[in-house]
């Protein structure tokens, strides 16, 4: 026998093993893939560790692992058991997410959510007909999957292989011959296995398109997950929010403030990673059924161990229902079912300009015609179904998005050869066979497909969003019209120097319409980073005010950004003639002590933005006392305050009512004169249920300082 060897197929996961037994420990996003690539072929047992998010992703992202222990590794068939390793309620939570994404809902979840009769029963019947069998044909409940075993008093012992949770991710394997430790409390960052092709010319916005985040399956090694984002009249509507989505749409060029929904065709973990939207500058908009909006809601609880409504909190539902239009702000989208082994939708969208209408249809995950068909001729699948997913592959319309997976539970590219669309492109395929190759396309990181093409009108309706938002109310109309009679739009290459630092002003205001900036300080040795800009930010608005010649600082395209560049002069004369200066420079003033405060040192610059506008700054003398009641948070920024059971110092010490906590409703005494900044609890709240990343770090924060009025912790909870 060997001792335990500790081997990294990813930097925020680890594999343990012996002679007999190998561990996967932690399971972040595409760890499939990064084991693949590690030439790691099999394993027996998943440990669940404590920490659920770190670096904006989930940490345990079980079923593509669960997917090829089965199904590749034929470990069922060699009557094993997949060993599922942690505390009893991370156990329970991983059994629930996995029966609610693999297995779909019961009868009785449908139930509760009012699901017409007939949709219900193909449902239903569709996933039992694809789910796993045994040798007499019937279906294998999710639990006989797995061998279960949780921790006691802090040791689970899986075959020869003793497992001690000695800390917070940390975990100590032993056998006869030694012993190995694995600590992931040192790992910061969460990476893709794969590179992420970047944009280093700006797109463009279009009023009507398509551009490709990833195009490829969950087994992939060296390509994203399925994930498009489509553009219309210069917002963008995701479809589907796959792994890593940050850093794929930093690739494009596209910022967080530029996404206003998502449209969700199923839950399976390539398509559907939820967590990256609860940190948005605003709630999206999820555009989907009832049914498929309820079962991410639930998967992400059971992900992160927070109570479903408080993580539902973060979202706003669009509902649609299969077969009946939508109109969404001008954009007509109609879904329909597709046969996979959940509830999955897909869609077309239709957008009409001037005489002429463009249709994108996109499939979702499918099965293949012919499979469609078997399914319907044993009573599984209705006609109605049937007939719109063959219409579908006939239809005329201007760019047709299909699955071309093959295998058990998707598409056959053969499926298209009858199509009338204009472009075919296929998704969840590397490469087409020669026969295919001269007829259709492969999706892939970057590519973009343009239904209609974009004009100047899109960046001005952006401009006026965009300074709405900066100023916390309607930019004036007359003074917008005197703004864009003299701005000029100019696109940057990442990498591009946008405002150099000790430079003069040119006369110049920047607002980022699309994507990231970098701001960054030369101090004479080294270049420092200061902040991360992205579209709806301003550049130089600071200089207009104060009268400053020079730049402090220079701003550098960190994707490809479209920027408006408008004159100093008639800006300054906007805001001295709205008299709008002293409430700036009070807001400019604010916004330091707002970055410096612990609770918001993480949060993007647009968040950090909104809550400057709503935060007011006061200074007490020293030897004052002062009393604070729960009808506003109050934070220390500078000083030091003595109350009758401790002194306070720190910057972010928090007195009167606190969020989400207990209150610290006291006197204190000003030892020195100090200065503290408020929000009025109204406010505040509404601006946190406005805000996912704000309400979610608040959150988190209760969370790590263990407050007694943390409620939201998910318990055991049941598979069904």
């Amino acid at each position: 026998m060997a001792r335990p060897t500790v081997l990294i197929p990813a930097e925020s996961s680890r594999i343990v093993q012996d002679d007999h037994t190998v561990v996967l420990v932690g399971q972040p996003p595409e760890i499939l893939k990064s084991l693949l690539l590690n030439k790691i072929f099999s394993f027996d047992a998943l440990l669940l560790t404590d920490i659920k998010e770190k670096d904006g992703a989930m940490m345990n992202n079980l079923e593509f692992p669960f997917y090829f222990f089965v199904f590749v590794a034929k470990g069922l068939e060699q009557g094993k058991k997949l060993k599922l390793i942690g505390e009893n309620s991370d156990i329970s939570h991983a059994l629930r997410l996995l029966r609610i994404t693999l297995m779909g809902p019961t009868r009785e979840e449908l139930d509760r959510w009012e699901t017409p009769t007939k949709l219900k029963e193909e449902w239903l019947s569709v996933s039992d007909a694809l789910a796993v069998k045994d040798k007499n044909g019937k279906t294998i409940p999710l639990e006989d999957f797995f061998e279960l075993i949780p921790f006691q008093s802090g040791r689970a012992l899986v075959d020869d292989l003793v497992i001690d949770h000695v800390g917070l991710d940390r975990y100590k394997f032993s056998n006869a011959q030694g012993n190995a430790v694995v600590d992931l409390n040192d790992v910061n960052n969460v990476l893709p296995p794969y590179s992420i092709p970047t944009d280093y010319v700006p797109g463009g916005l279009v009023k009507l398109g398509i551009e490709v985040l990833g195009g490829a399956s969950g087994f992939s090694v060296d390509e994203a997950c399925t994930g498009l984002a489509l553009c219309y009249n210069g917002d963008y509507l995701l479809i589907d929010s796959i792994p890593f989505l940050d850093m794929h749409l930093h690739a494009r060029g596209i910022s967080k403030n530029q996404i206003s929904a998502v449209f969700l065709t199923h839950l399976h973990d390539d398509h559907c990673t939820m967590f990256p939207l609860m940190m948005m500058p605003h709630r999206v908009e999820i555009i989907t059924t009832r049914e498929i909006f309820n079962m991410a809601m639930d998967k992400l609880a059971c992900n992160l161990g927070w109570n479903i409504d408080v993580v539902t909190e973060h979202f706003k539902l669009v509902e649609v229902h299969p077969g009946e239009s939508l109109n969404y702000y001008g954009l007509v989208i109609k879904p329909h079912l597709t046969v996979h082994t959940i509830p999955t939708i897909g869609a077309t969208f239709t957008m009409k300009h001037k005489d002429s209408i463009r249709e994108i249809c996109i499939i979702g995950d499918n099965n293949s015609l012919a499979s469609a068909t078997e399914l319907n001729s044993q009573g599984h699948l209705r006609d109605e179904t049937l007939k719109r997913l063959t219409d579908i592959y006939t239809d005329p319309i201007h760019l047709l998005v299909a699955d071309g997976g093959a295998g058990d539970i998707h598409g056959e590219p053969a499926d298209a050869l009858l199509s009338q669309a204009e472009r075919v492109v296929f998704v969840h395929v590397e490469t087409l066979s020669e026969k295919f190759s001269t007829t259709f396309s492969l999706a892939a990181s970057g590519k973009r497909y343009t239904a209609f093409e974009g004009d100047e009108s899109l960046y001005i309706s952006q401009v006026s969003h965009y300074l709405g938002s900066w100023l916390d109310k309607p930019f004036p109309n007359r003074w917008m019209r005197s703004l864009m009679a003299e701005a000029e739009i100019r696109r940057y290459n990442a990498q591009d120097v946008v405002v150099a630092q000790n430079f003069k002003s040119q006369g110049n205001v920047y607002l980022i319409l699309t994507g990231y900036c970098n701001v960054v300080r030369h101090d004479g040795e080294k270049s420092i980073s200061v902040a991360e800009l992205q579209a709806g930010d301003l550049i130089g608005e600071m200089s207009v005010v104060t009268g400053s010649g020079k730049r402090n600082a220079s701003v550098v395209a960190a994707t490809p950004v479209t920027i408006c560049v408008f004159t100093e002069e008639i800006f300054g004369s906007f805001i001295t003639s709205e008299k709008y200066k002293n409430e700036l420079m009070a807001r400019w003033a604010i916004r330091p002590s707002i970055r410096a405060l612990p609770q918001f040192a993480n949060l993007t610059s647009t968040v950090s933005e909104k809550i400057a506008r709503k935060a007011e700054i006061w200074t007490s003398a020293e030897n004052e006392t002062v009393s604070f009641d729960t009808s506003a948070w109050n934070l220390l920024i500078d000083g030091e305050v003595k109350s009758e059971t401790n002194t306070h110092t720190q910057v972010g010490s928090e007195f009167g009512w606190r969020p989400l906590a207990t209150d610290n409703a006291i006197n204190v005494t000003c030892l020195t004169e100090a200065t503290f900044v408020s929000f009025g609890q109204e406010i505040l709240e509404q601006l946190r249920m406005e805000t996912p990343q704000l309400n979610y770090v608040l959150r988190k924060l209760r969370i790590q300082e263990n407050d007694p009025n943390v409620n939201w912790i998910l318990d055991l909870v049941d598979i069904y």
